[in-house]
């Protein structure tokens, strides 16, 4: 679905939180938290994010500016993700939780507040539940089920490390999915794996990847068949995101 350039990037109604995890690792949640960014910035959405891959950081390494390490089990970090949504510059922060941690944030967000908070309006809360390839993610999205009523909840399957997802039981399917009524697919489609590797070599974003800038914003040496692939993948991802109405949502016309 195009989405009218009037749309993007304007009436900003309420601060918003993307929370990006899955509590399984090795299913893709940064690249698809890059996705996002790369996608929210091409739309004039400026965006800040929290990398709880803490005390390194794995999305600070390819979006430096603006992305804060934070540990998401400490009160004070979580202080500097919460007390300041409503006084950013930026209307839109990404959390990109580490594996073992979506489950436990989801728990500290219903703690603290934070959900109930969404619910009766004062912020936005969307949730990209990237999926693996085993039960253990239908049971994932049973555990996070009585969090999520309020929340717009996008369940991710991301192709990009080859992953080959199983033809889950239809009675099961269905038993899990009834919980969250309003659970919406998103499929992010595979990368040629040698992109891949060349962009995480790179250390930048997919969008300078495409258009041969290194990571000072220089002019690069990229390979101009793998930047195509990157460019095609993005295309699909942003139609996507274009599909279950992003902008709209963080725009504030989208019920929940």
């Amino acid at each position: 679905m195009a989405v009218a350039p009037a749309r993007k990037g304007k009436n900003l109604m309420n601060p918003a939180i993307i929370l990006v995890g899955a509590d399984k690792g090795g299913v893709g949640k940064t690249t698809v938290t890059r996705a996002l960014l790369d996608y929210l910035a091409a739309n004039n959405v400026f965006t800040r994010a929290f990398d709880t891959e803490s005390p390194r950081g794995t999305l600070a390494r390819f979006h430096p500016i603006g992305t804060e390490v934070v540990d998401v089990s400490l009160t004070t970090d979580q202080m500097r993700i919460i007390d300041t949504l409503a006084t950013a510059d930026t209307k839109v922060s990404i959390v990109d939780a580490r594996a073992g941690s979506f489950l436990p944030t989801l728990r500290r967000f219903h703690e603290m507040g934070f959900l109930d908070a969404a619910q009766e309006g004062h912020f936005t809360f969307v949730v990209f539940h990237i999926l693996g390839p085993s039960i253990s993610s239908l049971n994932e999205i049973g555990e996070a089920a009585e969090y999520l009523d309020d929340a717009y909840y996008f369940l991710t399957k991301n192709f990009i490390n080859e992953t080959s997802f199983f033809e889950w039981d239809p009675a099961t399917y269905k038993s899990y999915f009834r919980k969250i009524k309003h659970a919406v697919e998103v499929t992010i489609p595979k990368l040629d794996e040698h992109a891949y590797e060349q962009v995480e070599v790179a250390g930048v974003p997919f969008s300078s990847f495409v258009t041969n800038k290194n990571a000072d914003g220089e002019p690069a040496q990229f390979s101009f068949v793998l930047r195509g692939y990157v460019r095609n993948w993005f295309r699909q991802i942003t139609a996507e995101f274009d599909r279950i109405r992003l902008l709209e949502i963080l725009a504030g016309k989208v019920p929940a």
